[in-house]
């Protein structure tokens, strides 16, 4: 077999094997991504969970201030009537103070009403810091499996990467960028091998002049098909 033939199948092997590590590593990272989600969405019902809390002690807030304000007009109401002169006065006063009594017992009504709610949405916010706690955890685990695992790739491919360096030097330059052109459109099936008289880069049938050639081995042949760089395996050789 030609030598720059063996020495293009040794390096297209190396790179499918630096290749083969990107579907773990997207898998490993879609989970770690998965985790975080998980965490987030969580964390993000926390918080609304909590300005909802807060908003509502704003309202009771500002319903406290109501009532204190009300209590003060009843007082001078109160005052008032002790100097009323006429029934027309002491009228006024008393629709005044109904108006005040109403408006006291709605900002109380809310107030209990905002108070219940606020009860119960803490009740939901402990459970909620407990989940969390334990995405935390969970998150943490998967975060530090990933990891290592991506280490322990990043090594092999770290190796795999040398080997390429060196084959790379070796393979000479034009025969190289030939390779390395074809990879641009056909990745890790750049070079395929010939099963069958048929590419498997393209399934396609070769003709006998173009198969033979391949036996041979003499040179580098390419599928008159699709272009890929075809060899014959030894077994069907």
């Amino acid at each position: 077999m030609n030598t720059h033939l063996t020495e293009l199948i040794e390096l297209a092997q190396n790179d499918q094997a630096i290749d083969s590590y990107t579907p773990t590593i997207q898998r490993l990272e879609k989970k770690l991504a998965k985790a975080q989600k998980k965490l987030d969405t969580e964390q993000g019902a926390i918080d609304k969970i909590f300005n909802e809390i807060e908003n509502n002690e704003e309202k009771i807030k500002s319903f406290e201030e109501q009532l204190t304000l009300l209590n003060e007009k009843l007082t001078e109401n109160s005052k008032k009537s002790k100097k009323v002169t006429n029934e027309k006065e002491m009228k006024a006063l008393s629709i005044e103070d109904n108006l005040a009594k109403e408006k006291m017992n709605f900002a109380n009504e809310e107030i209990d009403r905002l108070q219940n709610i606020n009860d119960t949405k803490k009740e939901i916010l402990e459970k909620q810091k407990e989940d969390i706690i334990e995405l935390q955890d969970s998150f943490t685990t998967i975060n530090k499996e990933v990891s290592l695992k991506v280490e322990d790739i990043n090594k092999d491919k770290s190796a795999l990467f040398v080997t390429r360096e060196k084959l790379s030097r070796n393979l000479e330059q034009k025969v190289l960028a030939f390779y390395e052109k074809i990879r641009i459109w056909a990745g890790n099936t750049a070079v395929v091998p010939v099963k069958k008289q048929a590419c498997y880069g393209c399934y396609m049938k070769l003709n006998d002049k173009t198969y033979s050639d391949v036996i041979k081995g003499s040179e580098i042949c390419n599928c008159p098909h699709c272009g890929r760089i075809i060899y014959i395996q030894n077994q069907e050789a």
